[in-house]
C-alpha cells in the first residue's frame, strides 16, 4: 500500500485570471448631518478579461483604497458577455442613462477606439479595438459609464437574430460582410 503523506500530495494552486481594472472616476462626496458633513468617497471602476466580458461597479467609503476595493469587487461580480465581432460591435447601438446619451459604430480593423473618457475605458476593459462613439447630453461619468454597458448589454450577434426570424445567417448580416462568413 502507498503511503499517504502530505508531503507526498500535489498542491494545486488555481492561477488568477488577469483582468483589467481601470478606475473610471474618485469624487468626494458629502453627507450634511447635525454636526457639519461627513465626506466619503465614491469610485468608479470598470473591470474586463479583454476578450469580451466586463463589469462595472461603484463603491463608496471613507476611504479612497476600500471605496476602490468595494468598487472593483462589485465590478467583477457584474462582469458578463458582450457580443463583438471581430475586434469591434456587431451594429450601431444608443445607450442613454440618466441625461447621457451615447451612440456607438462598428469601425473597420485599424481604425481605433475613438473615444473619451470612460467610454474609453469600458471598451478597453472589455477587448474592443475598433469602434466609433459620439457622447451627448451629460458628462457626469457615472451615467456615461452606465449608458456605455446599457449599450453594451444590448448589442446583438446575427445568429441569434437569425434564429429569433427564422432565417439564415447570411440573411441578417450587413452586406458587406455576407461574402466573408
Amino acid at each position: 500500500m502507498e503511503s499517504r503523506n502530505r508531503k507526498d500530495r500535489k498542491v494545486f494552486v488555481e492561477e488568477p485570471e488577469e483582468l483589467d481594472e481601470r478606475i473610471v472616476d474618485i469624487a468626494r462626496v458629502a453627507k450634511v448631518v447635525k454636526g457639519g458633513r461627513t465626506f466619503h468617497f465614491r469610485v468608479v471602476a470598470v473591470v474586463g478579461d479583454n476578450k469580451g466580458q466586463v463589469g462595472m461597479g461603484i463603491g463608496k467609503a471613507r476611504t479612497v483604497p476600500d471605496a476602490i476595493a468595494k468598487a472593483t469587487d462589485r465590478a467583477r461580480r457584474d462582469m458578463h458577455p458582450i457580443a463583438m465581432v471581430g475586434s469591434t460591435i456587431p451594429h450601431n447601438i444608443e445607450g442613454v442613462c440618466g441625461g447621457a446619451r451615447i451612440f456607438m459604430r462598428p469601425a473597420t480593423p485599424g481604425t481605433g477606439v475613438i473615444a473619451g473618457g470612460g467610454v474609453r475605458a469600458v471598451l478597453g476593459a472589455a477587448g474592443i479595438h475598433d469602434v466609433l462613439t459620439k457622447s451627448l447630453g451629460s458628462s457626469t461619468k457615472v451615467n456615461v459609464v452606465q449608458a456605455t454597458m446599457q449599450a453594451l448589454n444590448a448589442l446583438r450577434n446575427a445568429k441569434d437574430v437569425a434564429a429569433e426570424r427564422g432565417k439564415a445567417v447570411e440573411e441578417v448580416m450587413p452586406f458587406w460582410e455576407r461574402g466573408a462568413a
